[in-house]
């Protein structure tokens, strides 16, 4: 339905495209439209009323489909009811038939014993009677004697006297109380049978225990007549002859009609006030009592779900329907001032080809900025190095200058002992000669590390390495300044996630931050650690740098640009160090935090522990870009 829809609109929307182009000869489209809404909504109803019809039909069969499952299971347990109840009395003839006191029946006091034992049994089963009879079909002894003293003419006796269980059920007169017979033979020592024990159930006795709890259930005997049911109305009502449905005992003529609802049989019982006017009829061959079972469920239940349902879908498509036509509506207006609109389009156009323009130049000019924005944090970055290679100077020109001395006079002394023939105590000084050497080389090459200004990629880094990299670095400033400094190397490699050159450059800020702040007291130490910390996510790497300075005046701010305890216009520093350091650490996914600890300040830099999955992704990534 919703192509069908679809397929209309554009349809209605060219067709009013195609009118409104005339211009000022719009009356004659206008009339036509007018004129074609009638037939629209004569064929709006008409979908509507198929919809609602099959969406009837089909939840109408749906309906009864679960009416049906249910009333089935109502009419067997029903069934089970009256069979199981019946069954009692069954089981009783059965049991009593071979009673040791019914078998000396020939003489008067075991005929008065037998009728006491009968009579005990009848009130306490609440049957209406239990007599004996002989092979003639004359009652010996019974209970109450209802049935008279000859029974030769029943078909439950004759039954019996071939040896099986008889059955059979009627009307005593002359109160008219419905029966239920059951004989069971009784056998002489030599096979034959000597008689029958006959057990008479009170069939309203059986009703009163699901009476009216369930829809109308009766069932019918061999003869058509509804001998049990669980509305007394419907008793001995007779099943008709002419076709399905039931006629009254007094033997009114009713109209009979019925249909087939798919594999569901449907009654119309308007004939009875005591019945629904449609009932859902089922019904079950009951061999074991010579009956069939059978139900009638009102389907005004089910008549009312599909009528909602039918009444819903009707809504539903009428406010499609509805939907339908304002969307034509709009699009007949919209049809009419596209002529206006077309004149404005081309305005608009040049209007919007200029603010383009100006749009895209003003793109350029923003990404011209944000290069050089990244290039003005690389230099950023590059002058904090700087700067710190600036304070650095004078320590690092005195651990250069010594091990040059030292260089000269160990070279002086070769040249000693080897004119002295000494070639010994020369090849000691050419050897210290080599350890100065080692050391100048180590010190340059940590220093061009820090000092070079190349974007390395992330990856594994020795956070130890790193650390003693960057306290090699300030070393000649802490030993010229007399600052303690207390770091234990772990025993095995640390890796964390990040950059070597530039995690070099955040630890060398943080201890000269450090050494600074203790400037002004005698006592001066700092200390490093390294730590694993745990949260939910993983585990972290957290260096700690500490000191016994005079803390943080204001923890809050010591991260922002050009923040500085310094006084202003001093050549220590701009307040950069930190601001840098921050941005560092954050490039690597990590934190970093100042707080004071009563004794000083700490600044803790917490890193994500190496993985080599990570460092995988991190290569092929930088192998696309």
């Amino acid at each position: 339905m919703g192509d069908w829809v679809n397929v209309f609109i554009r349809a209605a929307f060219a067709k009013a495209a195609g009118q409104c182009k005339g211009g000022f000869a719009t009356v004659r489209p206008m009339t036509q439209f007018h004129a074609h809404r009638w037939i629209i909504l004569a064929l709006l109803l008409g979908a509507v009323a198929a919809v609602a019809g099959g969406v009837y039909r089909l939840g109408y069969r749906q309906a009864l489909d679960s009416l049906a499952e249910r009333s089935a299971a109502d009419l067997a347990l029903a069934s089970d009811r009256v069979t199981t109840q019946l069954q009692v009395y069954q089981e009783l003839a059965v049991l009593m038939a071979d009673h040791p006191t019914l078998k000396r029946l020939d003489r008067a006091e075991a005929r008065v014993a037998a009728q006491g034992l009968l009579r005990e049994v009848a009130d306490k089963t609440a049957a209406l009677d239990v007599f004996f009879v002989d092979r003639a079909g004359r009652v010996v002894v019974a209970a109450e004697g209802v049935m008279g003293r000859d029974v030769t003419q029943t078909g439950y006796f004759h039954r019996a006297m071939q040896g099986a269980l008889g059955t059979g059920y009627g009307v005593l007169q002359p109160d008219g109380r419905r029966a239920y017979i059951y004989a069971a033979p009784d056998f002489d020592v030599d096979g034959r049978v000597r008689g029958a024990l006959v057990v008479v159930a009170d069939v309203e006795d059986v009703e009163q225990t699901w009476r009216g709890s369930l829809p109308a259930v009766f069932f019918t005997n061999r003869g058509g007549d509804v001998f049990i049911a669980n509305r007394r109305e419907l008793l001995f009502w007779q099943r008709s002859t002419e076709g399905p449905g039931l006629s009254p005992p007094d033997g009114r003529q009713v109209a009979l009609r019925a249909w087939l609802e798919g594999p569901h049989e449907i009654w119309d019982l308007r004939w009875s006030p005591y019945l629904p006017e449609r009932a859902l009829h089922q019904a079950v061959n009951l061999p074991q009592i010579g009956m069939v079972g059978e139900i009638l469920v009102d389907v005004a239940p089910a008549q009312r779900l599909a009528g909602l349902q039918a009444a819903a879908m009707a809504a539903i498509v009428l406010a499609l329907g509805a939907m339908l036509a304002l969307a034509i509506e709009r699009r007949r207006t919209l049809a009419e001032a596209n002529t206006v609109l077309e004149s404005r389009v081309a305005a608009r156009t040049r209007a919007l080809s200029a603010t383009n323009m100006r749009l895209t130049r003003e793109v350029q000019e923003r990404q011209e900025a944000e290069a050089a924005l990244k290039r003005a944090q690389q230099d950023l970055v590059q002058a904090g190095k700087l700067s710190a290679l600036g304070q650095m100077s004078a320590g690092i020109s005195h651990e250069l200058n010594q091990p040059l001395m030292a260089i000269q006079q160990y070279a002086e002394n070769g040249e000693a002992f080897v004119a002295r023939g000494k070639p010994e105590r020369a090849g000691e000084n050419l050897g210290r000669i080599a350890q100065m050497a080692g050391r100048m080389a180590r010190i340059i090459k940590n220093l061009r590390a820090f000092a070079r200004n190349e974007s390395e990629p992330m990856g594994r880094v020795d956070l130890g390495q790193v650390i003693t990299s960057a306290i090699e670095l300030t070393e000649p400033r802490l030993r010229q300044d007399r600052v303690g400094l207390i770091w234990q190397p772990p025993a095995e490699p640390v890796f964390a996630w990040g950059g070597e050159v530039r995690l070099s450059q955040v630890f060398v800020n943080l201890i000269n931050n450090a050494a600074d702040a203790m400037l002004e007291q005698e006592q001066r130490e700092i200390r490093i650690a390294i730590e694993t910390r745990h949260d939910e996510a993983d585990a972290r790497l957290a260096v700690s740098v500490r000191d016994i300075g005079p803390g943080l005046k204001e923890p809050e701010k010591i991260f922002d640009p050009f923040y500085s305890t310094k006084a202003v216009g001093s050549s220590e520093g701009m307040g950069l160090g930190l601001s840098i350091s921050y941005g560092l650490v954050q490039s690597f996914g990590g934190h970093i935090r100042g707080i004071n600890t009563g004794d000083g300040a700490e600044f803790t830099v917490e890193l994500d522990r190496w993985r080599a999955q990570a460092d995988t992704d991190t290569q092929q990534q930088d192998e696309v870009a």
